[in-house]
């Protein structure tokens, strides 16, 4: 029996981004589809954000075609179609109330809006707001405000919010990023429990680190220079080789209990 791929969300034809006479991404063609978890490694500048962006449908492409869940980006409202998608970002969390309650902040991504307002948000809501929140570890700061947590407080929280509205997709820009070592293995373990549940979306993970990747991912893409070097399943392209001339040294890859861990590699004397 002939097994069909599962559906697209995420699907990429030789797309291009400029700005001005920098070309942020070069003919970037990728699909992603359901029930696949993928992580997009690559070194600073390489156009990691920017693909996230196109992907969240924040950006049009300059050349190429870009479908996000079925929908062709140019031809659709893409206000009718970010609150189908689950993002955390850095640029997410800058809009994100400082004075707002951290229950508010997932429960406006119901909404799709950041600040709470006249919104009517019922009993359903707040309890799925509360499970996120204890899902991801933070329930005990449901209450408090949002500018008074730690960054990885801030991170759990703002993946809770990107889970709220139920998405097709979920977009991760650098969860880990600036926490210590005990944050981040305690949210690489969450973020590999969601990779396990086969009913998660879809995700896209951005890292520059391969010891961030979660347990559970399925795919890899690495990005340099705006351009895709490998795509693929994650055993496939997770190798010393391929990871080396991504980031332009040579490298040791050792793997372990479903985790990477990379170093550089010494030179004989």
């Amino acid at each position: 029996m002939v097994v069909s791929p599962a559906p697209p969300v995420l699907d990429l034809d030789g797309v291009s981004v400029v700005r001005g006479s920098t070309t942020l991404l070069d003919r970037v063609s990728w699909t992603v589809r359901e029930g696949e978890r993928w992580v997009v490694l690559g070194p600073n500048g390489a156009g990691k954000t920017t693909l996230l962006q196109l992907a969240a449908a924040q950006l049009h492409p300059t050349s190429g075609t870009a479908h996000v869940l079925g929908e062709q980006l140019g031809l659709v409202d893409v206000f009718e179609l970010r609150p189908r998608i689950g993002l955390s970002s850095a640029a997410l969390a800058e809009r994100l109330p400082r004075q707002e309650r951290v229950r508010d902040v997932v429960l406006t991504a119901s909404y799709a809006v950041v600040g709470r307002w006249r919104e009517a948000y019922d009993a359903v809501d707040e309890a799925r707001a509360d499970e996120l929140l204890a899902a991801l570890g933070v329930a005990h700061l449901a209450a408090r405000l949002f500018g008074t947590l730690s960054e990885g407080e801030r991170k759990r929280v703002q993946i809770a919010r990107a889970l709220m509205a139920d998405p097709e997709l979920m977009l991760l820009d650098e969860p880990a990023g600036g926490l210590d070592l005990g944050g981040r293995e305690d949210l690489v373990r969450r973020l590999g429990a969601l990779a396990a549940d086969p009913a998660a979306p879809a995700m896209v993970l951005v890292t520059h680190h391969v010891e961030e990747v979660p347990p559970g991912t399925t795919h890899a893409l690495l990005l340099r220079s705006g351009r895709v070097l490998a795509a693929g399943p994650v055993g496939e392209v997770l190798t010393a080789q391929a990871l080396g001339a991504c980031f332009g040294l040579p490298l040791v890859l050792d793997r372990a209990d479903g985790r990477w861990a990379a170093r550089a590699a010494v030179a004989p004397r």
